[in-house]
């Protein structure tokens, strides 16, 4: 038996001093509340859980905390996007989105929210629609008009004498065949009279009258043109994905545009900065290189600053002769030289230039004197998550946060979810350099950037092996990884129901008798009940995961994700050091990829659900070759080499038993290689059968594969990590994304319940550790693998998956040709009388969803009316949802006008 000490602290549940065994089968849990910590994880963090309040500050799923300078006013209404302050001073308007809301204004005399427009309930102005750009709002000149970018143009408010706004109208613009305009950042002529837009969807700059909504110029600049500055006569264009290719140029798809790309990391090459001479509207376009991603523009003094946020640079342009003068580094911690992200850029009048870091929570400070003379970095300020913007208003700094203090809006739900996104303002006076080098020590403590963090090994060899090495590239005990990604669920929902874990149980929807062989992982192998998934949703889970990060660009195209949601068709969403498999390959393993990240998918005409079941069975009892084959790729190039073409990527009208006998197929062929990595996505829920039904299918799926590992040679030096994407799809007691994992392996601690603070970036870096890959940025580079959840004595006993409880065919509209699956009992789906109206209409609901098929889209129903609709179904329609009174149609669920389809996640 092995026995983990832990300790609990702050504001959490407590256990009291004293050990309690459950015991599930033959396994023993072993808990011990005491003062001893075992092993750390993430260095500093220890079994802090995300949201709870320490001396360090606010704990994050990002392995981060938050303490911020100066005053902090939390926007409960979702993600700030953009923001702008109005010219006199007196309110800041805010994109906001994931909260039905799309405007916020804040008087920031009162340092109040007042006014909300959005489409929701609780908006004070409504409109037709939430979506927002990446960029603005627009204060016209005179702070009479604000134009805030939306999907197919701008929707254009009268400003009112107390700062709110009234008198929405909508200025189109049309769509060029498949692409939206997607219009960006919106500046005024100095007389107001024009409005120059950036049309980031079809990579041209317009003029349009500011008042009639006419266009009256177009020009053609780089790709995805964003932010837009006005220096004189001259119109200066950020196009965050750089400039046309040239020909033989390698390119990747960016919403129906090929931009340069490179064909291993996937990333944008380039980066340029368009220049529109207004006093001559028909000459040529001028070009400008810089870093990639430019995204924020600032101008004052004939000098452009331009923030690349994939460079980590800002570039210096002397406007008099459009030239790059000088770069200035924004890398802050000598380890990782990549991922810091800037995202923002003002110069105070007494010439500090201010530098937001968004995936560091930090503002980076520099004085400046002019452009020919190099600026001296000063240190750091910390902020809350995610700055975004960065401004002056008299002699205080104004910093938005999108998402502020994470998912902790209060809600009146029993529990916490990853739609709960705030959003935070801070304000200060600059303090002095004396200062600011003080608090750069402490933005260092709060992102665990420490010395050392990255050691290679030396070369001299002699080192015995480990399951963990200290040093990349020293021998590990481990050879074969299996990375198994599925999708969307809690803790509480899968493990609450485990009286050893800290669980609720009475939002365990998917407990043991839908899980078994989860839950027999967990008896066996350990069970993590302090590990957080770091996404709101699929499109940032899966760059979690892939990249160790969710880029800026994929982070600042929430408000609308009609450019792209998951980007692994879109260049621009790709970091500029690669993704884990290329980190692998660069260090000389193998790869196999069985769905994940794939974006493209083909199957034969007439199958469906049923009958990839059947297949399924078939596969297992002849071991012939699929008879209804799927062709699954990837549009860059590195992944698509070492995809598995006949593994179906996410799609709910395939059940994951089909994908395990795809991959048991291949691995009795081809064995495994250094890097497996999967998508098993029924678990998801949404597709024919009851999610009860899909998650008992996703669960078989994972405990046949493990116990097909576990009972071959590979088995020996084999590790097997389970992680969600994300953790949308429910609630969860201490935090929305407080997720299931396992680790599963000889070498993987035993029967034990092991609370340290672990995310999915600490489980990237394990696995980057065992294998001896590079970390990827900032972000992995300062985590503390999971070394302790590892053992130097291996215990090789393997793994027998347990028959499924729940039938897996329950819920189906009509049975598969093969039979019913009576293995198990089927739930009851009868509804009751009194509720068949209101199921009905959730049954058109699900009609409008893309769940399955080739164009199966991950989250496209809108999150809480899938959440919901699922806690409907699990709970045979008897039962509202967790903190409410009643059960709802559609479009009565609280929070349903949260962008779905294409906008959200």
């Amino acid at each position: 038996m092995q026995v983990t000490r832990h300790r609990r602290t702050g504001k959490r549940r407590q256990r009291g001093r004293r050990v309690r065994l459950t015991i599930t089968g033959a396994a023993i849990f072993a808990v011990v509340a005491g003062t001893g910590v075992a092993s750390a994880s993430t260095q500093g963090f220890g079994t802090d859980q995300v949201g709870q309040n320490t001396d360090r500050g606010l704990v994050l799923s990002s392995d981060q905390y938050i303490a911020p300078v100066g005053d902090r006013l939390v926007v409960n209404n979702g993600k700030i996007m953009a923001s702008t302050v109005s010219p006199d001073g007196g309110h800041l308007a805010a994109l906001t989105t994931d909260g039905g809301i799309a405007l916020t204004i804040v008087d920031l005399k009162s340092w109040k929210v007042q006014q909300l427009v959005g489409n929701s309930a609780t908006a004070n102005l409504r409109i037709p629609g939430n979506d927002v750009g990446q960029e603005g709002p627009s204060y016209s000149p005179d702070g009479k008009t604000l134009w805030m970018a939306q999907t197919d143009g701008y929707r254009r408010f009268t400003v009112n004498p107390d700062g709110t706004v009234a008198n929405p109208s909508f200025v189109p613009i049309p769509a060029d065949g498949p692409k939206h305009g997607l219009p960006a950042q919106a500046v005024f002529s100095p007389d107001g009279k024009t409005v120059y837009a950036a049309v980031n969807g079809q990579n041209r700059v317009i003029a349009i009258n500011a008042g009639t909504g006419d266009i009256q110029q177009s020009w053609a600049v780089g790709n995805a043109p964003r932010d837009l500055a006005l220096v004189g006569s001259r119109l200066y264009v950020g196009n965050e994905g750089g400039r046309a290719p040239r020909p033989g140029e390698t390119t990747i798809n960016s919403y129906n545009t090929q931009v340069p790309a490179d064909p291993v990391t996937g990333s944008t090459t380039t980066g340029t900065v368009s220049v529109i001479d207004l006093a001559k509207p028909a000459a040529a376009v001028g070009s400008i290189d810089v870093g990639l991603h430019p995204t924020a523009l600032y101008a004052k003094n004939g000098t452009l600053f331009v923030a690349n946020t994939n460079s980590n640079n800002v570039s210096v342009i002397d406007t008099g002769r459009n030239k790059v003068i000088q770069t200035i580094a924004t890398q802050p911690w000598p380890e990782a030289t990549v991922g810091y992200e800037p995202d923002g850029i003002t110069l105070t009048n007494d010439g500090h230039l201010l530098v937001t870091l968004g995936r560091a929570n930090a503002l980076a400070v520099y004085r400046y004197s002019s452009p020919k003379e190099p600026v001296s970095y000063v240190g750091l300020l910390p902020t809350d998550y995610f700055p975004t913007a960065v401004t002056t208003v008299g002699k205080d700094v104004l910093i938005s946060n999108t998402r502020g203090i994470d998912a902790r809006r209060p809600t009146t739900a029993a529990g916490h979810g990853t739609h709960d996104t705030t959003a935070s303002l801070q304000r200060f006076t600059l303090p002095d350099d004396r200062v600011i080098r003080a608090d750069t020590a402490k933005v260092f403590q709060q992102n665990g950037w420490t010395p050392g963090s990255v050691q290679v090994a030396n070369g001299q060899g002699g080192k015995r092996p480990v399951p963990v090495p200290a040093r990349l590239g020293d021998p590990s005990t481990i050879k074969h990884v299996f990375l198994i990604v599925k999708e969307n669920r809690t803790y509480d929902q899968l493990f609450g129901d485990i009286p050893a874990g800290d669980g609720d149980p009475a939002l365990a929807q998917f407990g043991a008798n839908v899980t078994p062989n989860q839950h027999a992982l967990t008896s066996q192998f350990g069970l993590y009940d302090n590990t957080y998934d770091i996404g709101t949703n699929s499109a940032e889970g899966h760059n979690w995961l892939m990249q160790a990060d969710n880029p800026e660009y994929t982070e600042s195209s929430a408000g609308e994700y009609l450019r792209s949601y998951d980007t692994e068709d879109d260049a621009l969403g790709h970091q500029s050091s690669g993704f884990l498999w290329s980190g692998a390959q660069a260090t000389g393993n193998t790869v196999r990829d069985f769905g994940e990240f794939n974006q493209f998918e083909t199957t034969p005409a007439g199958s469906n659900w049923q009958s990839f079941y059947c297949d399924s069975k078939n596969m297992a009892a002849t071991g012939e070759p699929t008879a209804l084959p799927t062709v699954t790729s990837s549009p860059i190039p590195s992944l698509n080499d070492v995809t598995v073409h006949s593994f179906p990527k996410f799609d709910t009208g395939i059940p994951d038993v089909y994908r395990y006998q795809i991959w048991k197929q291949d691995f009795e062929k081809n064995g495994p290689a250094n890097l497996n990595m999967f998508w098993l996505s029924s678990d998801h829920t949404g597709g024919p059968p009851s999610p009860a039904a899909q998650v008992a299918d996703n669960d078989l799926a994972v405990g046949k594969m493990v116990d097909t590992i576990s009972h071959s040679p590979y088995w020996k030096d084999s590790a097997i990590f389970v992680v969600e994407d994300d953790s949308q799809a429910g609630l969860d007691h201490v935090d929305g994304h407080r997720a299931p994992i396992q680790v599963i392996s000889p070498w993987a601690q035993h029967g034990t319940v092991d609370n340290h603070y672990y995310s999915q970036i600490t489980m990237i870096r394990t696995i980057e550790q065992i294998l001896g890959v590079q970390p990827m940025n900032q972000k992995d580079s300062a985590a503390t693998p999971m070394a302790g959840a590892f053992t130097k004595k291996p215990d090789y006993t393997p793994f027998n998956a347990v028959p499924n409880r729940t039938s897996l065919t329950a819920g189906l509209p009509t049975p598969p040709a093969c039979g019913a699956d009576t293995t198990a009992p089927a739930p009851s789906t009868v509804v009751p009388a009194s509720q068949q109206p209101v199921a009905a209409q959730w049954q058109e609901w699900t009609k409008h969803q893309r769940l399955t098929g080739p164009n199966a889209t991950a989250d496209y129903a809108n999150p809480t009316q899938m959440n919901h609709f699922t806690w409907y179904q699990m709970h045979g329609w008897t039962q509202p949802y967790p903190g409410e009174n009643k059960i709802f149609t559609p479009d009565q669920v609280p929070g349903a006008a949260i962008p779905s389809a294409e906008s959200d996640g």
